[in-house]
């Protein structure tokens, strides 16, 4: 890899990691359409260029994921009777849909990665939360949240934060604990979609060096190191800066970020 690639996945390893710490945010929606510009300038073909970026962005966040849960748990804030619940339907949501992915045109991701990031954003920039309207459901109930969840997290290449924590916090799961519980679910995510991209890409050749199915290995590598240290740059960051303003800002970027995407791989 040229010197100047290494840089650049350095420098988006830097950024994933601040707004993860910042804004409590996943960086699949800033690493899925980065990687995809990386990728189509490195000269990887359109037809297979979203598939090694949502790969690659799903195992980096095995890092990131991990550090989140033992911070949480550090802080007695995950509720791990519903992760032990969730997480069959959520490894068998996020697996199966990595087939899915694999089988489907990169235009048609990218546009179900920009529709999904779009009605985040636009829930981010209204401040919108569910209100707490019912009890925790039986553990069926979470067998088939979590397959959801799992599926929609594997085909965009988040952590599910996005779609977990409101799901918790609307059956009366006190905040603080549905994100640290969603932190906790992040990485049998993370590990099921790792495996699923590595089987779903085996065999597929890139003509770049060190791919793993639908991952880049010195990516994720370089990725994972330095959100991993610039991660509590973040969250102290989190203490000193207008935390929602930033979340509009943030969520016009995924916008912005998510129709560029859409743009460059539409042909």
């Amino acid at each position: 890899m040229d010197f100047q690639w290494v840089i650049v996945f350095l420098a988006l390893g830097a950024i994933v990691g601040i707004m993860a710490g910042l804004l409590g945010i996943g960086g699949g929606g800033i690493m899925v359409p980065a990687l995809t510009a990386i990728f189509l300038a490195m000269g990887i073909p359109v037809e297979k260029v979203v598939h090694l970026a949502l790969g690659t962005s799903m195992t980096s966040i095995i890092m990131t994921s991990l550090a989140s849960l033992r911070a949480h748990h550090a802080r007695n804030g995950v509720i791990w009777d519903i992760v032990k619940r969730m997480s069959p339907g959520i490894i068998l949501g996020t697996f199966l849909a990595t087939y899915l992915a694999a089988y489907m045109n990169s235009l048609y991701l990218a546009i179900f990665f920009s529709a999904f990031m779009a009605i985040v954003s636009i829930q981010m920039f209204l401040n919108k939360k569910p209100k707490p309207a019912r009890q925790l459901t039986g553990s069926k109930g979470l067998f088939l949240a979590g397959t959801g969840i799992g599926a929609i997290s594997a085909l965009v290449s988040i952590g599910g934060g996005s779609l977990t924590v409101p799901y918790l916090s609307w059956q009366n799961i006190d905040l603080k604990k549905a994100i640290g519980t969603s932190a906790a679910i992040g990485l049998p995510i993370a590990l099921a979609g790792t495996l699923g991209y590595i089987l779903n890409g085996w065999g597929i050749s890139y003509h770049i060096r060190y791919t793993l199915g639908f991952i880049y290995l010195p990516g994720v590598i370089l990725i994972s190191v330095l959100s991993f240290f610039t991660a509590p740059i973040g969250a102290q960051l989190a203490h000193k800066l207008p935390v929602d303003i930033l979340k509009r800002i943030f969520a016009l970027l995924l916008i912005i970020l998510s129709i560029k995407m859409l743009l460059s791989v539409w042909h």
